[in-house]
């Protein structure tokens, strides 16, 4: 699908999809308060930066050093049910509408974690990140930082029609089933380290 196009699909999606977008952001107001949705700075294609939208499933919750709580400490149950269903990103629509991601490609990562990966992620940023993607569909949040950067090496490498079609497919299944690990990824210990704010 050329860029174009994806803008194009992206906007029409996101305004098929306003009547959702409203009654979820009026969930999330009454059942988790201000702010709805939550915007961070990532990284695009080529590095260039960009601000990412989605719904908020976290609160601002900080100990007493002002260091924020772990993420499982600050994500609500709506969050959860948001997350687990991917519906936190359907206002994501509106990056693909303005060209910042793709449909399908890596998740867009924080600048400084791109730069932290080296060439790595030079060559991870070779194409634009995505709403969904490889790595999203084979763990995601059960992987480490590691894992997901193989897979999306990988996916680079071997993209096709053919494996955008089992990404769209598999990422249904997500949002039905839950997030599970690929039996094809061998376990590694999680590298908390390397771990990128989820919300």
């Amino acid at each position: 699908m050329t860029r174009t196009l994806a803008r194009l699909v992206g906007l029409i999606l996101l305004i098929a999809c306003m009547p959702l977008l409203l009654i979820l952001g009026l969930v999330v107001l009454v059942l988790q308060g201000r702010p709805v949705l939550f915007h961070q700075m990532r990284s695009g294609k080529g590095g260039h930066p960009f601000k990412m939208v989605k719904f908020r499933s976290m609160r601002d919750l900080r100990d007493a050093n002002g260091v924020p709580l772990p993420d499982d400490e600050r994500v609500t149950a709506i969050g959860t049910f948001l997350r687990r269903s991917r519906l936190d990103e359907l206002p994501g629509l509106w990056n693909v509408a303005t060209g910042d991601i793709a449909f399908i490609g890596p998740r867009p990562l924080l600048p400084e974690t791109i730069t932290g990966l080296g060439e790595r992620g030079v060559m991870r940023g070779q194409v634009a990140p995505g709403l969904t993607g490889w790595s999203q569909v084979n763990g995601n949040t059960l992987l480490t930082l590691d894992e997901k950067i193989d897979l999306d090496l990988w996916y680079i490498e071997n993209r096709s029609l053919r494996t955008d079609c089992m990404v769209l497919i598999a990422t249904v299944w997500v949002m039905l089933g839950g997030e599970k690990r690929s039996k094809a990824i061998p376990a590694r210990p999680a590298n908390r380290s390397n771990t990128q704010p989820a919300d």
